[in-house]
């Protein structure tokens, strides 16, 4: 038994449909193309139909997706750099969706998750707490040039704060 093939006209409605609900990638309406069963030499003129609609608009996708994995997943830049490129979008628009992450807020956030994790190591001895966090970290995409001069402040802050507490 074979899987049925669409007509390019459904396979237009099924994508606007698609496209509508979320930004998408042209990576992704290709793939949803060969999902649906959609034969080859159709899946151009479906993507141009649907650019020329403004279904499709990468773009507007990359701003969407860099800007709603740093915002609501905290999601470092070499991590959403690294996923965008997993659905094959150009480096021109890579640097566009790099655009959307304002440096200020990006430090914000990094400084935050850097003292939120090593708070929450407390039980674990310095050495440890540092590792793990700066291991969180890249899990999480962000660079370590710029956590582990952090993460050191922190360390040598928390120190200080400590010895002056038991008058060292």
């Amino acid at each position: 038994m074979f899987k049925k093939t669409l007509t390019p006209e459904q396979a237009l409605q099924k994508l606007r449909q698609y496209c509508g609900y979320q930004e998408r990638s042209h990576h992704e309406v290709q793939q949803k193309l060969y999902d649906l069963g959609v034969w080859k030499q159709d899946h151009d003129s479906i993507i141009a139909t649907l650019i020329e609609q403004d279904y499709l608009n990468e773009e507007r996708f990359v701003k969407a997706y860099a800007g709603g994995r740093f915002r609501m997943k905290h999601w470092g830049r070499i991590k959403i750099r690294y996923e965008l490129k997993q659905k094959k979008i150009s480096d021109y628009l890579l640097k566009k969706a790099m655009a959307e992450i304002p440096e200020e807020d990006y430090r914000k956030v990094m400084e935050k998750l850097v003292t939120d994790k090593y708070d929450s190591l407390g039980s674990d001895q310095y050495i440890v707490r540092q590792k793990k966090t700066i291991d969180y970290m890249t899990g999480k995409g962000y660079e370590t040039n710029l956590v582990i001069p952090f993460l050191n402040q922190l360390v040598r802050d928390r120190r200080d704060g400590a010895r002056e507490e038991t008058g060292g």
